[in-house]
């Protein structure tokens, strides 16, 4: 929160004291500050001495709740909230210092002294002074006082600040300043707080040196104001508003809430912060609630800010005697990193006598040299409860530390956990609970063979719960591999590329008879590559066809070799590893015996802007690979699968995007009998007034990925402009497969420049033995001029008045 820093002043010349009187504006710009795009605004006669802030970073006012990042595992990082770093001491100055006693600039039709030694100033008098800019009819000021009168129409305004959160203005009929020319009386004033908040009052008075301004007989509001309909859609009047510029904060005395003139409610006294406050001590916007299993609820979060690095907002929830929930966050900001913990605890009618809960926390801490330490603490009573309170629909947790450092040649990262699954399919005792990783990576450039080498050290551990054979078993890994890649131009264009990788592990393996305690293995693979881009450029249009051939090989695996496959059940075949030496993910399976890549590839770069490209590829094998194929040991039961037999199915992949913000890909593979097996179609449309994502996802059953029926999905989120200050979002996922949507949400949000209403219907579909359908509906209404808010979405509905 922004501070000011006051100094003396002395006396200076009749001129310079009468202008003094632009001293009383209130947010005078003692400081630097920052525009919202991030221009720097100059600073006004700021003293030498003045404490600078805290080093390191602040944390942020608002935080993304949807940020939070979801793995192919199941399971989702906790967020850490974002922190804010502090701008530099950047001081931009005139070329003469301007100190206490700097001169003014007055401009006025007239000025005189009088006999009575009174200078007056009348006729468009526009007085600049550290900033400021006074406008007013006319200016007499009293030179054996010190007192000013000033007629009006007053207009008060500091030109660097427009547009800024601490932008102030002031208009008053008339006014009269005590000899400081900083205090006084105004009349007939009215006050505007960051274009946001306006306050119109018959008397206004200022003390302690501008600091305070007190307005009595008041009437408050962000709405706009029409001459031919003055009614604002809300206002408060009270018998004062006190605002206070060293804290940013309104106090209210007898406040009344009117919405279109009739009173809604009244209380003694009301504080609230102004518009431009990010952070302080208070409740903030409550959240009325209605679901299915809890009835209708209240949330009426309680924020505490403890300093500029940490806060602790309290959440009661009730609803209907149904719950008694106390959800809590906390955050804090240090100089090399910030954490956050959310916590909820519950006793409701859904589990009666039962109490739970749940705390997800997160942290990220730089250390020295470069490196990143992570903490995250994930723990719930179970899935239920998370889907019950909306708090996130993941269904693994993970809990841990994780260590990483990249810079451009190396590579390191490194982690250690406790997976929690929240399936009611898989038994907790039969899933790997505790996991480590390790990995080493760093490339280069040799100096006598050229290309890039690197080489690789991984280590993996896991270990379940259950002492039974096979069910139980456990693992540790060590493995090291050295790649090396080099590709030069041919003689007619022609790209070729040479790649050799050798790959070696080490494993231990206990509890499963199936295989050996120890087993070493080592898996050489060499590859060459060729490439003949054609390129035509044509009334600025250009189209580019590249074929692609790349051989590979590596030898077959032998039995006594073969280990569990725990980390590459979920293969992907896509443009992006067509032309991989390995498709599996993990270090368990890999591609062995020969087999060959062959792809080509179109794209059209339009210079209106858009572009179209498509991939085509396949993969040829001397022999079916084993790895491929589900786990039987006969290959006569083996079922192939898009890279299964010695022909893979064919890829196809398309990808559109125009200027308009609207993109798609699709990418299929099916066989020769042109039978799908995979097809992935994503669409993204992003433009001021329309912002839509959707997908639709088949794939064929497969046991080897643990899918024993075909899925068909299609999952869509967007959000429109229906009509000015009216924004709609929609979000659905259809299981085509079992003919049912899984969930189903409509929201709706209204915004002028003085309230949001937020409203939103949501129905959950999920069922089995420990969740139950649900459907949500929540409001939430915002007032404007209160605190620092962010933009949303669209446009905003704005008054219209008639001239």
């Amino acid at each position: 929160m922004a501070r000011r820093h006051k100094r003396r002043r002395g006396r200076a010349g009749t001129a310079a004291r009468a202008a003094l009187l632009a001293a009383f504006l209130p947010g005078v710009a003692l400081g630097q500050s920052l525009t919202p795009d991030g221009q720097t605004l100059p600073v006004y006669d700021q003293p030498e001495d003045v404490p600078l802030a805290p080093a390191g970073p602040a944390l942020a006012p608002t935080e993304d709740p949807d940020s939070n990042a979801r793995f192919a595992d199941g399971t989702e990082a906790s967020h850490t909230p974002r922190i804010a770093t502090r701008p530099g001491a950047v001081r931009i100055a005139g070329g003469e210092a301007e100190g206490a006693g700097s001169p003014a600039t007055l401009l006025a039709d007239q000025v005189t002294l009088g006999a009575d030694n009174k200078l007056t100033a009348s006729g468009g008098v526009v007085i600049w002074y550290r900033g400021a800019r006074l406008i007013a009819s006319r200016v007499i000021y009293d030179n054996d006082t010190g007192a000013a009168l000033i007629e009006g129409p007053i207009h008060l305004t500091e030109p660097a600040r427009a547009g800024t959160p601490q932008e102030t203005i002031l208009i008053a009929d008339s006014a009269q300043l005590d000899p400081n020319m900083q205090d006084g009386i105004l009349r007939g004033a009215r006050l505007v707080l960051a274009r946001e908040m306006q306050m119109a009052a018959r008397e206004m008075r200022r003390s302690q040196n501008g600091a305070v301004t007190r307005l009595d007989n008041v009437v408050a509001s962000s709405c706009q104001i029409c001459a031919e309909d003055p009614i604002p859609l809300w206002e408060i009047r009270a018998r004062a508003i006190t605002h206070d510029a060293r804290t940013s904060k309104l106090h209210f005395d007898r406040p009344q809430l009117r919405a279109l003139g009739l009173p809604v409610a009244s209380l003694p006294w009301l504080t609230a912060p102004d518009p431009s406050v990010e952070r302080m001590t208070g409740f903030l916007r409550p959240q009325l609630r209605t679901t299915s299993g809890l009835g209708f609820g209240i949330k009426l979060p309680y924020f505490v800010t403890l300093g500029d690095h940490a806060d602790i907002t309290l959440t009661p929830y009730l609803a209907t005697s149904r719950t008694r929930t106390l959800e809590l966050r906390y955050r804090q900001a240090f100089s090399n990193g910030a954490m956050e913990w959310n916590g909820a605890i519950s006793r409701d009618d859904i589990e009666e006598g039962e109490t739970r809960g749940y705390l997800f926390g997160g942290a990220r801490f730089e250390l020295p040299r470069g490196y990143m330490l992570g903490l995250q603490i994930q723990m719930a009573s179970n899935r239920a409860y998370l889907l019950d309170y909306d708090i996130s629909d993941a269904d693994r947790l993970w809990s841990g530390l994780t260590l990483d450092r990249v810079r451009r040649d190396r590579m390191m990262m490194a982690r250690i956990g406790n997976y929690e699954s929240l399936r009611e399919d898989e038994a907790e005792e039969f899933t790997p609970s505790v996991v480590a990783d390790a990995l080493w990576k760093r490339r280069w450039t040799p100096g006598q063979i050229g290309g890039i080498a690197s080489l690789e050290w991984s280590l993996h551990a896991h270990r379940r719960s259950s002492s039974q054979d096979k069910l139980g078993r456990d693992m540790a890994r060590g493995s090291v591999a050295l790649d090396w890649y080099r590709s030069t131009i041919l003689p007619g264009g022609l790209v070729g590329a040479v790649e050799t990788r050798l790959d070696a592990d080490f494993y231990r393996i206990n509890q499963d008879s199936d295989y050996e305690d120890w087993v070493m293995r080592a898996d050489p693979v060499l590859a060459a590559e060729l490439r003949w881009p054609f390129a035509r450029h044509s009334g600025g249009v250009t189209h580019i066809v590249e074929p692609v051939a790349q051989l590979v090989w590596s030898p077959e695996r032998d039995a006594e070799d073969e280990v569990p496959n725990e980390d590459s059940r979920l293969i992907e075949f896509d443009e992006g590893n067509l032309f991989a030496l390995d498709r599996f993910p993990g270090w368990d399976a890999r591609e062995s015996g020969w087999r060959a890549n062959l792809g080509i590839g179109w794209t059209r770069i339009d210079p209106e802007g858009w572009s179209i490209g498509l991939t085509a590829g396949r993969v040829f094998r001397d022999e079916a690979d084993a790895a491929f194929e589900s786990g039987a040991t006969d290959p006569t039961f083996w079922d192939g699968g898009p890279l299964g037999g010695k022909r893979s199915d064919w890829l196809l992949a398309a990808h559109y995007s125009g200027s308009n913000g609207l993109a798609i890909a699709n990418r299929a593979l099916f066989d020769d009998g042109f039978s799908i097996s995979r097809n992935e179609l994503r669409l993204g449309w992003f433009r001021p007034d329309l912002q839509v994502s959707a997908g639709y996802l088949w794939l064929d059953s497969d046991k080897g990925e643990s899918r024993p029926e075909d899925v068909s999905e299609l999952t869509m989120a967007g959000g429109w402009q229906v009509a000015r200050g009216w924004w709609a979002t929609t979000e659905t996922r259809y299981d085509f497969t079992a003919d049912r949507a899984q969930k189903a949400q409509l929201g709706m949000e209204y915004r002028n420049e003085c309230i949001t209403v937020e409203m939103s219907v949501e129905r959950r579909f999920t069922s089995s033995d420990e969740v139950r359908p649900d459907t949500r509906f929540d409001l939430g209404i915002r007032l404007g001029g209160f605190g620092r808010q962010e933009p949303g979405p669209g446009t905003v509905a704005r008054r219209a008045c008639l001239r």
